[in-house]
């Protein structure tokens, strides 16, 4: 049984209980052990699943980060996003970045399903992601 630890980074709780439901309901589909792990913001999500790296299999970080006014928006998410890209290749873990990175809590609210939209969840795509690496080997030709 695949073991998945979800990081939810839960600073927008109102967008990101909606993530964490999306992607448990496609990893429990799936048959995956699920634990869960809140983190205060985006940017702790790297380290926490580094603590955690050896006790998972996979990992899916989600959490929300909406544009203000000063340049800490482009800050967090570029230095989380690196972090989270350098843990997958460091130690050839899955890790579905699930992080709505948004011009404002409308459009978030339209990635996470909270208000209606052709916009997927992000959690969904997160998990997706995962279980399609995880499932995905290399085939003989």
């Amino acid at each position: 049984m695949k073991k998945i630890l979800i990081v939810n980074a839960n600073y927008y709780n109102d967008v990101t209980s909606q993530l964490v439901s999306a992607a448990k309901k496609i990893l429990k589909k799936d048959k995956c052990k699920v634990s869960i792990l809140y983190a205060p913001g985006v940017f702790e999500i790297p380290i926490s699943i580094k603590k955690n790296i050896k006790r998972f299999d996979a990992f899916i970080a989600l959490g929300c980060v909406i544009k203000g006014k000063t340049p800490h928006f482009d800050l967090i998410c570029k230095s989380s996003f690196d972090s989270i890209l350098k843990l997958s290749t460091l130690y050839n873990k899955p890790i579905g970045n699930g992080i709505i990175t948004a011009l404002s809590k409308k459009q978030a609210f339209e990635r996470c399903g909270k208000i209606k939209s052709n916009k997927p969840n992000k959690g969904a795509e997160a998990a997706n992601a995962v279980l399609s690496i995880m499932k995905n080997g290399p085939k003989k030709i």
